[in-house]
């Protein structure tokens, strides 16, 4: 396996992304649907709002990871950022993750002025706990029934990891 390079996304990159969203593990994990349409990932891609940033991993040229990380736009929660994110299945457990977390919280900390970025992690991935937990993330409460995936409800839990600037 190559390097990992980590990259702003383009809108050429929407239907690479779609692929990474077409794997069962990414849209087990996230609020993604099986089979995403194309075009919604077209017209996805081409209109980013302003207060989101959008990442891709790649490795050896293939797009094999993606983060999109929105800033809050409410003034009052302008110091919070959430995100969300999926990897194609078949490079899971190789770093990718690990890549674009790096990424993300490196701009968030020391460029975008960001002191909390918040997620959803379903309780039952085990590897992405461990993940956002290695890189500070903390466990703050759980929902019940949160989303419909495989035919049942699920819990998440909320998890936030803080940059407290002095």
């Amino acid at each position: 396996m190559g390097d990992i390079k980590v990259r702003h996304s383009e809108p050429e990159d929407a239907l690479a992304i779609r692929d990474i969203y077409a794997c069962k593990n990414a849209y087990s994990g996230t609020l993604q649907l099986p089979s995403p349409s194309a075009h919604g990932w077209v017209e996805r891609m081409a209109n980013v709002p302003a207060n989101v940033y959008s990442f891709v991993a790649e490795i050896n040229g293939e797009i094999v990871g993606n983060l999109g990380f929105e800033v809050c736009s409410n003034m009052r929660r302008r110091h919070v950022g959430s995100f969300g994110m999926g990897v194609k299945d078949h490079y899971q457990g190789n770093g990718v993750g690990s890549a674009l977390l790096t990424n993300i919280i490196e701009l968030a900390d020391n460029w975008l002025n960001i002191m909390r970025i918040e997620l959803t992690v379903y309780i039952d991935n085990h590897s992405a706990i461990a993940l956002y937990e290695k890189f500070g993330f903390v466990i703050e409460g759980e929902s019940k029934a949160f989303a419909f995936r495989n035919g049942q409800y699920v819990n998440v839990y909320h998890m936030a990891r803080f940059n407290i600037i002095t």
